[in-house]
């Protein structure tokens, strides 16, 4: 394989160790490609030092812990809407470099996206927004950009020198723009179109290693030690290394009667020149939990085959200690490999960390921010894996993510959803891979379940110079329900950096069970989301939901507005009077709409708001003579409430037919 990789891993220059710098080095679209898989590079602190931010949508309402803090409308809010060249813009980020834009997320994006760099009044770049983030723009190909779940990413560096401004010609959509800002001497080369063609090589070399990032370890270096450890039952084993020295990388195989019980009931504890930086359960520690389940990310990941392997970089100046403690009732194999090289300590050095915490029978109510990390010193942010134990098919991820760096009172990073986080988007319980995020493990049906999901700051890592934290907001769908969550944080510190994390108590490794879920059906119910769509404008499919008949409905949303319909086909079993019942979904963000049955109007138009998501009753529609066969029932959108927010949504759970005597 090393053979194969070898010119790839050329384009990119890519070199073990550690990372080369001279003195004040120019920031190009080059340099900052092969930060995108350079591993070794995320162990020093950055130099040009930056920092790293976000534009989004969320909801300016939210303005302190005291003000409106849950605030959850986080759709089409932008710094401003200018007027160019005769059409409106609306601008999602103005920013002073010198800097480089790192990531671009959409749940939803429309509209020509532009991006106009250092005061130019000509984009750089202008395309319909799709495309760019889609996997369709020529240059960035899938997985470099793409749609994963439902959430449409652009991982690709866009410096600038001067100044950065990014808009959009629609403005009812959902974003982030992650961003950094290097120091105003910092010397930074702007974008240009024409490198997607002059650095055409690269570009698919570094495609190559995202679509198959476990390649990657070819390039790490090192020398590979086998091991084979049985490890019985309440059994501790701890291996010593002496530096200065880097581990590379790792591959682990666990054997185990209950392989699920015992990924989380053995733990990894890592010392590094005397300091406790990592104690996690070990199957967390690879970046999913509960149990095995297959992704492939860049620094972490699973195989099928029962694999998993560690890419993170983690040098040490003295030594370093690995141990492992097996809290289940079971003896563990693990058999694998570790690689170690060489490595030069310096003052830009860092030391590996990775910690995990888990809290049970959380109530949904009241809203909290759920810490994800809080650490002090001098470091880089490099992600996190979570796995959430929901009772409920509800949604339990509306949160958002709050970030503060360096003292911060009000976060720097401000999402607009949980899975938005995570890069995907409307709960889509779909599994997905990414070199950079992953959601593995959605058992459902819908969002009930044991869910995994992460996400590792490679490009988008985030510096910090005294502090750092990290909370996201429990923010579930079902008002009464309680869940269990885990989090492992992975970072990098100076030696002599702290966090909040306690030690881990050997019942925390213990699974709650999931019971299996029961399907509730409501007898007779043509449920909405089989019915046959004849007519539609936007969007319809189904959506899970766990307060409606058989546990989803037909959702009817993006990119609806008044006038326009939905048709759905449902039958009757022979020609006659019915009587035909509908129950149907209300929220924050559904429309009044017109219903109409074989083109006549069943009553006043019904508005569906609601502040919160909950189906209605079963609505009476009226008597009809209907026909053997197929009949329509017509949704036309009419307007929405003045207290909702204009998306103009539509939820059919069912239509049921009452024979009229």
């Amino acid at each position: 394989m090393a053979s194969v990789l070898a010119p790839v891993l050329a384009a990119l220059a890519i070199a073990p160790g550690n990372t080369a710098s001279a003195a004040s080095p120019v920031v190009t679209t080059a340099t900052l490609m092969r930060e995108m898989t350079h591993l070794a590079g995320m162990a020093e602190f950055p130099d040009p030092a930056y920092t790293c931010k976000q534009f989004s949508s969320y909801d300016r309402k939210a303005k302190s812990p005291t003000e409106d803090w849950f605030a959850n409308g986080d759709r089409g809010h932008y710094l401003r809407v200018e007027e160019r060249a005769g059409r409106k813009e609306w601008v999602m980020m103005d920013a002073a470099g010198p800097g480089a834009i790192v990531r671009i997320w959409s749940a939803n994006p429309e509209g020509t996206l532009r991006i106009y760099l250092d005061g130019a009044e000509t984009p750089v770049l202008e395309a319909p927004m799709t495309d760019v983030l889609g996997g369709k723009f020529p240059g960035w190909p899938r997985p470099i950009a793409g749609e994963y779940s439902k959430g449409w990413n652009l991982y690709f560096p866009i410096p600038y020198a001067r100044h950065c401004k990014v808009t959009s010609d629609k403005g009812n959509f959902y974003y982030h723009v992650n961003y950094r800002t290097y120091a105003s001497d910092a010397r930074v080369e702007s974008f240009r179109l024409e490198q997607l063609r002059t650095l055409a090589a690269p570009i698919a070399a570094l495609g190559a290693l995202l679509a198959e990032p476990r390649r990657v370890q070819t390039s790490l270096g090192g020398y590979a030690e086998p091991f084979d450890i049985e490890l019985p039952p309440g059994q501790t084993i701890s291996q010593d290394f002496y530096g200065p020295m880097a581990i590379t990388r790792a591959m682990v195989r666990l054997g185990a009667r209950d392989r699920e019980a015992a990924l989380r009931g053995v733990t990894v504890k890592m010392r590094f020149d005397g300091e406790l930086t990592v104690e996690a359960p070990l199957g967390d520690c690879f970046g999913s939990a509960p149990g095995l389940n297959p992704f492939a990310a860049l620094p972490l990941g699973m195989t099928a085959g029962g694999e998993m392997y560690c890419h993170w970089f983690m040098p040490f100046k003295e030594s370093a200690v690995i141990e492992l403690v097996n809290h289940t009732d079971d003896t563990v194999t693990l058999a694998g490999e570790l690689a170690t090289q060489d490595y030069a300590w310096t003052d830009r050095s860092m030391h590996f960390h990775a910690r995990w915490r888990a809290a049970f029978d959380v109530p949904t109510r009241p809203m909290i921010d759920w810490n994800y990390l809080a650490a002090r010193g001098r470091g880089v942010f490099a992600g996190v894996a979570f796995a959430i134990d929901n009772p409920v098919k509800d949604w339990w991820g509306e949160g958002d993510e709050k970030i503060y760096v360096d003292g911060e009172t009000f976060p720097s990073h401000f999402g607009t959803g949980t899975e938005d986080y995570y890069g995907y988007a409307w709960c889509w319980p779909g599994l997905f891979t990414h070199a950079y995020h992953a959601q593995p493990r959605c058992d459902g049906p819908g969002n009930y379940g044991r869910t995994s999901v992460n996400r590792f700051h490679i490009l988008d890592r985030i510096p910090f110079t005294r502090d750092f934290k990290f909370d996201m907001e429990l923010w579930h769908w079902h008002a009464t329900c309680k869940v269990n969550m885990a989090v492992t944080a992975f970072w990098y510190a100076r030696p002599g950096a702290t966090d909040a994390f306690r030690p881990i108590r050997p019942q925390d490794l213990v699974l709650r069970p999931m019971p299996e879920w029961v399907v509730p059906r409501v007898q007779g119910a043509l449920e909405g989301e089989k019915l046959r769509i004849v007519k539609v404008t936007g969007t319809a499919d189904p959506q899970d939901w766990n307060g409606v008949s058989a546990g989803r409905h037909l959702w009817w949303h993006e990119g609806m507005k008044p006038g326009d319909t939905l048709t759905v086909a449902f039958p009757a079993p022979k020609a006659g009077r019915y009587q035909v019942l509908g129950r149907f979904l209300t929220a924050r963000d559904y429309g009044i709409h017109q219903l109409a049955i074989n083109g006549q109007p069943t009553g006043a138009p019904i508005d569906f708001y609601h502040p919160d998501v909950r189906p209605t009753k079963e609505t009476d529609l009226g008597a009809w003579e209907l026909n053997a066969g197929d009949n329509e029932l017509r949704v036309t959108v009419t307007g929405a409430n003045p207290k909702a927010i204009r998306s103009y949504m539509f939820g059919l759970d069912y239509v049921r037919l009452k024979p009229v005597e």
